[in-house]
C-alpha cells in the first residue's frame, strides 16, 4: 500500500484545462464546472470566451453549447449529465445536497461518483466521515478516503495526512514528510508551509525544503497564463 500511496502524482486530481492544456488550480474560484458537459475550465479561459463571443452569444468554451441563461435550465443540464453517470455531475449533486443539509442523499451521490473514479469525491466523503455527518465519526474511513484522494493527486488529502501522521508522534514524521513533499510539488501551499515549519526544529533536511520550494514554484508557475491573471484580477475587483 506505501509503495501506491507515496508515489507521486503526474499531476494534481484536477487535470489540465482541456482548452489552454494548462493544469487546472486546486482553488475553485479559478475554474468553471459547465453545466452542459461536466467539463472543468479554467477561469482564463473562460474570460477569453467572453472577450471573443460577446456577452450576448457566450456558449461552453468546450462543446460550444450555449450557456444556460436560468437555474432552472442549469440544474436541467446537471440533471442529464447524472442520468449519463457523469461522475462530476454526480459529485456535484453530493456537494449541493451537503449545503442543504441533505447529508444521507449526498453520501449515496458521493459514493457513487467515487465508485466511478472520481477522485475529489473520495476527499468529500472524507470530510463527512470526520464530521459525522453519516452516521459516527468514523477515522478509519477518513483515513481510507483520504488515501484514495491522495494517491489520485488531490493536494488537500496530501496536507491532511501529513497531518494525520505528525499527530501520531515523532515516529511517523518521516511519513508526514513525504506526504507534504508531494503535496508541496502539486503546488499546494499548505504543505509547503507545513515544510517551512518543520525547518527550524530539524525534522526536515535543508536540502529538501529546498527541493520542495523549487517544485512548488514550478507547479504554481505551470498555472499561470495571461488570461488567467486577468480574470483573477478581474475577479478581485468584483470581490468574488
Amino acid at each position: 500500500r506505501d509503495e501506491i500511496l507515496f508515489k507521486q502524482p503526474e499531476n494534481n486530481c484536477y487535470g489540465d484545462c482541456p482548452i489552454c492544456c494548462l493544469p487546472l488550480p486546486p482553488k475553485r474560484r479559478k475554474k468553471v464546472l459547465q453545466t452542459c458537459c461536466s467539463t472543468v475550465i479554467c477561469d482564463g479561459c473562460c474570460y477569453a470566451n467572453k472577450l471573443r463571443k460577446g456577452m450576448n452569444d457566450i456558449k461552453c468554451p468546450f462543446c460550444r453549447h450555449p450557456l444556460p441563461a436560468t437555474t432552472a435550465e442549469a440544474k436541467a443540464n446537471k440533471m442529464k449529465r447524472v442520468e449519463a453517470n457523469d461522475p462530476v455531475a454526480i459529485r456535484q449533486m453530493g456537494v449541493n445536497c451537503c449545503k442543504k443539509g441533505e447529508f444521507d442523499t449526498a453520501f449515496q451521490y458521493l459514493t457513487k461518483a467515487a465508485e466511478l473514479g472520481d477522485i475529489v469525491a473520495h476527499y468529500l466523503l472524507s470530510v463527512m466521515h470526520k464530521n459525522g455527518e453519516v452516521g459516527e465519526k468514523d477515522e478509519i474511513k477518513r483515513v481510507y478516503h483520504l488515501e484514495e484522494a491522495a494517491i489520485g493527486g488531490h493536494p488537500e488529502a496530501r496536507y491532511e495526512l501529513g497531518m494525520i501522521e505528525f499527530g501520531i508522534g515523532m515516529e511517523r514524521m518521516d511519513r508526514a514528510i513525504k506526504h507534504w513533499m508531494i503535496g508541496a510539488n502539486l503546488g499546494d501551499e499548505q504543505s509547503l508551509t507545513a515544510l517551512k515549519l518543520g525547518y527550524p526544529t530539524g525534522f526536515v533536511m535543508k536540502k529538501d525544503l529546498a527541493a520542495a520550494l523549487r517544485a512548488y514554484q514550478a507547479a504554481v508557475d505551470g498555472m499561470k497564463s495571461p488570461d488567467r491573471e486577468v480574470a483573477a484580477e478581474i475577479a478581485k475587483q468584483e470581490n468574488y
